[in-house]
């Protein structure tokens, strides 16, 4: 079944001290693009947090974003010592040697604000293999409620298509009902416009170059061929939104064919009634060309 681009799906759960909020978003996009946003102390899972999203999806714009929190009364930053020490040393240093400086005061909320005195809390190797159990069980479990998303979406869109594939269809059995009309139609009008030119002349229609021009006009007119290959097209299209792989872009290789043999068919006939039949078919291949923009 086919299933949309569009989807959205999220984890939690709190370990080991820590809280872990996950959300995974998806939209339309030609490929696969994914943007992996994790917190500073998990960045090194990103290559194999991408790798599970490129496992599940094919297409698509990911979003990826986990949010990580102490629920523990332990700070999750420590204060580096060094660093510290270093920057006080300096300050000394600073007010010795210009007299200019007079009392110079720093708190310690000043120091704190300096570069590389807070220092996100590192980790054990145990610690962030539980982190890497952790993020894959909540990546897994994110990506199948976002896949449910996109698989409801996607029935709806299958729908959609069909109801559109359908009325194509019977606008195609109409024009084929037209066909030998359209010959006829033209005969009788050349037969009126020579009638009407030369009944004062008295003069006689040649009834084998009427019918060489009569049979010219319906080999240049002859849809039969663009009906029968646009009829092709929608039994194919049909299949594929059966199918279970992904085929979003066959689908949309396949409406540019449909969308070339209705222009065809538009300028081969020039008939009010079959203008109006092939108008409806573009107008029913434009709403799928839009709604296959949204299937993977």
């Amino acid at each position: 079944m086919l299933q949309s681009m569009t989807g959205f799906g999220d984890a939690q759960k709190e370990e080991s001290g820590y809280g872990f909020l996950l959300e995974i978003k998806s939209l339309n996009n030609r490929f696969l693009k994914t943007s992996v946003r994790l917190p500073d102390v998990l960045a090194t899972l990103e290559p194999e947090v991408d790798k599970i999203i490129r496992n599940k999806l094919s297409r698509g714009s990911v979003t990826y974003t986990l949010h990580m929190r102490n629920v523990e009364s332990s700070a999750p930053y420590e204060i580096n010592q060094p660093s510290v020490a270093q920057y006080l040393e300096s300050i000394k240093s600073l007010t010795k040697e210009n007299k200019e400086v007079i009392d110079a005061k720093v708190s310690i909320g000043d120091l704190l604000q300096l570069p590389g005195v807070l220092q996100q809390k590192e980790f054990s190797e145990a610690e962030q293999a539980s982190f890497s159990e952790i993020i894959t069980s909540l990546t897994n479990e994110a990506l199948t409620k976002l896949q449910t998303m996109r698989s409801e979406e996607g029935a709806i869109l299958v729908q959609d298509l069909q109801n559109n594939c359908n009325a194509i269809s019977e606008h195609l059995k109409a024009l084929s009902k037209l066909t030998d009309q359209t010959v006829e139609h033209y005969r009788n009008r050349l037969m009126t416009r020579a009638d009407a030119m030369l009944s004062d002349a008295n003069i006689t229609i040649d009834q084998d170059q009427l019918l060489r021009e009569v049979t010219l006009f319906a080999e240049r007119s002859d849809i039969n061929e663009e009906i029968t290959r646009l009829a092709a097209h929608l039994t194919q299209f049909d299949n594929f939104c059966k199918s279970k792989a992904q085929v979003g872009r066959k689908l949309d290789f396949l409406t540019q064919e449909m969308l070339r043999e209705a222009n065809t068919i538009a300028s081969k006939c020039n008939q009010a009634t079959i203008s109006h039949h092939v108008v409806e078919i573009k107008v029913a291949i434009d709403r799928l060309k839009e709604q296959i923009q949204n299937i993977e």
